[in-house]
């Protein structure tokens, strides 16, 4: 798989950053399931939400930040669990970011290759 382009990214990307891998992805915030599209950088994952969605802004976790990253139940209403295909983001002082997102496996792999400074995978 080759990198995405990042031509078109709706954030700019700091000196020296690359974008390795983006797709679309819903993100549990509370009890809102937010649509948008999820990118993976050298530096950081940055979550952007559909515009309306109710929460439509940006979030985004460097990946200095991250202390671990594997698989997670999707939750209705952030509380009941429905499925076994989300993507968890653990961060050190203990928050957990979710994501549905297509290829789970892969992600998890990306990111932390990202997290070891490797290169993406081909």
């Amino acid at each position: 798989m080759s990198a995405p382009d990042s031509a078109a990214l709706p954030f700019p990307l700091a000196a020296g950053e690359t974008l390795l891998r983006s797709g679309g992805a819903n993100m549990q915030r509370g009890a809102e399931t937010a649509g948008g599209k999820l990118y993976l950088t050298s530096e950081r994952l940055v979550f952007i939400a559909h515009s309306f969605n109710v929460r439509s802004g940006p979030s985004e976790v460097p990946l200095a930040i991250i202390a671990e990253v594997g698989t997670a139940w999707t939750k209705l209403f952030g509380v009941l669990p429905l499925l076994p295909n989300s993507l968890a983001v653990t961060l050190r002082d203990g928050t957990v970011h979710s994501f549905v997102v297509t290829g789970r496996g892969a992600w998890i792999v990306e990111i932390t290759r990202a997290r070891e400074g490797g290169a993406p995978a081909r």
